[in-house]
């Protein structure tokens, strides 16, 4: 029998059922990391927290991209606080190094945004030979997280934030075959990480709770956002059919990307957002102003979370230090 989770409140809090990025407060003295911040909902979160003042530092795989993205917010707000720093979710080394750099740089972490992501490609392995959805989606997340752990919760009230999908609604974790080593399918295996954000998300709230730690960890859902994720989806993929697919559900479903943001920037900026909750699109998980939504049932199995974060864990070689009991 599966062990649910207790800790989280049972009544959802109060939101602004008309919340904009306009009702996000000062960030002007926020220190901000966001993955994969050159495309899609990265930039056009970036764009948000550094009107409001942050210090937003673009973590990046491609260089060049890199640069398209930082010179087009400076030229959108001179006195924008941007900077890029180089991050390849495909490679541990290369997460180590971006946050031993950060921590030379920075005395102070206010908010993680974890972003960076692939979704429904062909079997792929990163440089740690993990299968790339795996890897890139959850287990690089994991790893930073844990490596930037220490300055975030020195910082009061810092929060933590995991872009996940609704597609982790109906993934499930193969902890037989976590790899797709031996039966692979692109959709499985992006459900399968988008499930995890939330796993891991549930779960390192309830560890830092126990901790005493006053950091806030969430996650949130962009709803239907056509963008770079699909179209690169496809063109890995050669699926004419699904590139259809995309064109006729666009005028549709689909939602802009300044409206898919708003239940990210809601997690990590909203003073009256929470810890332990999943937010969305109000109307049908695909489209509207933010909301706390009801998370996958997953989300709430203890036994789960648990076996998860010990095979993160084990795979990248990090440890928490945290407390699973209390």
């Amino acid at each position: 029998m599966e062990r649910r989770s207790r800790d989280r409140p049972a009544s959802r809090g109060f939101m602004n059922r008309n919340w904009t990025r306009a009702d996000i407060p000062d960030l002007s003295q926020k220190v901000v990391v966001i993955t994969g911040a050159n495309g899609g909902l990265g930039p056009a979160s970036a764009r948000a927290l550094a009107d409001k003042g942050a210090t937003v530092i673009l973590a990046c795989r491609n260089e060049q991209k890199a640069t398209v993205a930082l010179e087009s917010l400076q030229r959108e707000r001179s006195d924008a606080k941007v900077h890029a720093l180089p991050l390849d979710n495909a490679s541990l080394d290369s997460v180590r190094a971006f946050a031993d750099l950060f921590r030379k740089r920075y005395d102070r972490l206010d908010i993680l945004l974890n972003n960076a992501g692939v979704m429904a490609i062909p079997r792929a392995l990163t440089v740690d030979r993990f299968e790339m959805q795996f890897g890139v989606n959850h287990l690089a997340h994991f790893a930073l997280t844990s490596m930037l752990l220490g300055i975030i919760t020195r910082t009061p009230g810092a929060r933590i934030h995991n872009v996940t999908s609704s597609a982790s609604f109906t993934g499930d974790i193969d902890f037989d075959d976590p790899m797709g080593e031996t039966q692979y399918g692109r959709w499985k295996a992006y459900g399968q990480s988008k499930l995890a954000n939330v796993l891991f998300t549930f779960e390192l709230q309830r560890r830092l709770r126990i901790a005493s730690h006053d950091t806030i960890v969430n996650t949130s859902h962009p709803g239907l956002v056509l963008g770079n994720l699909q179209a690169n989806s496809v063109a890995q993929s050669g699926t004419t059919l699904e590139a259809w697919g995309y064109r006729l559900m666009r005028p549709i479903l689909a939602q802009d990307i300044r409206t898919g943001v708003l239940p990210m920037l809601f997690g990590m900026a909203a003073p009256e957002a929470r810890g332990g909750v999943l937010y969305g699109p109000r109307w049908f998980n695909l489209h509207g102003r933010p909301a706390e939504k009801r998370p996958p049932r997953a989300a709430l199995d203890l036994q789960a979370r648990a076996r998860l974060w010990a095979l993160s864990e084990t795979l990248t070689g990090v440890q928490y230090g945290l407390p699973s009991n209390g």
